[in-house]
């Protein structure tokens, strides 16, 4: 398997050709993010036989110019989101590593697919392409992965990422804890030391850790 065999397998199906549709339409008369270049970048960032971590997204930010295709991530130059503040505080605290910008291009690199399960939103309407066809597409990615026999860490913040473990093989390692919003960040996430045990299990399966510093 390989991301354009699956986006082309994909694209044969009604439900998203419909979305194709749908998009198109918006896309006269609203603002979505991101631009159309870089709705599928996580997967041209890490080839499928390269993902070693999946960390689950929900949908990308709703701001001109933050989203970049990539869970989490913002551009460079761009202020740091709240749920992104705290997922570096955790870093810090668990790893000593302390980043400044928000572009995670180079956790990509390494084999960190940063996948929301719904690739586009429109200007400042959190959640507006929720149940447009996405889901269907990023489930087909996550049950893809979740068969592969070479064992993924999938890192699961909040309910709804953490709904979508039944999709996946449970040979994989799991990762959940609440999600790093400032609603959730203390029930849980907090304190999670999520990244030392990501590399801890990708050196104890013989691959190779991740550098989480974006300063590389």
């Amino acid at each position: 398997m390989n991301w354009k065999t699956l986006i082309e397998q994909e694209s044969a199906k009604g439900y998203y050709q419909k979305l194709q549709d749908t998009l198109k339409k918006r896309r006269l008369t609203q603002s979505i993010y991101p631009c159309e270049d870089d709705v599928f970048k996580a997967f041209e960032y890490t080839p499928y036989s390269d993902v070693k971590v999946v960390i689950v997204g929900q949908d990308p930010y709703h701001q001109p110019g933050q989203a970049m295709g990539l869970s989490f991530s913002v551009p460079k130059d761009w202020p740091l989101p709240k749920s992104l503040i705290n997922i570096f505080k955790e870093l810090d605290d668990d790893l000593c590593i302390h980043n400044t910008h928000g572009d995670l291009s180079s956790w990509a690199q390494q084999g960190v697919l940063l996948l929301n399960t719904i690739l586009t939103v429109e200007d400042s309407k959190p959640l507006s392409h929720k149940n447009i066809g996405w889901e269907t597409f990023t489930d087909r990615v996550l049950s893809e992965l979740g068969k592969r026999e070479k064992p993924i860490v999938f890192v699961l913040w909040g309910k709804k990422a953490q709904d979508k473990k039944q999709l996946i093989d449970k040979h994989h390692y799991f990762i959940e804890s609440s999600h790093p919003s400032p609603l959730g960040a203390y029930r849980g996430f907090i304190g999670s030391h999520p990244f030392s045990k990501i590399n801890d299990y990708l050196i104890k399966t013989g691959q190779s850790p991740i550098n989480w510093s974006n300063h590389v």
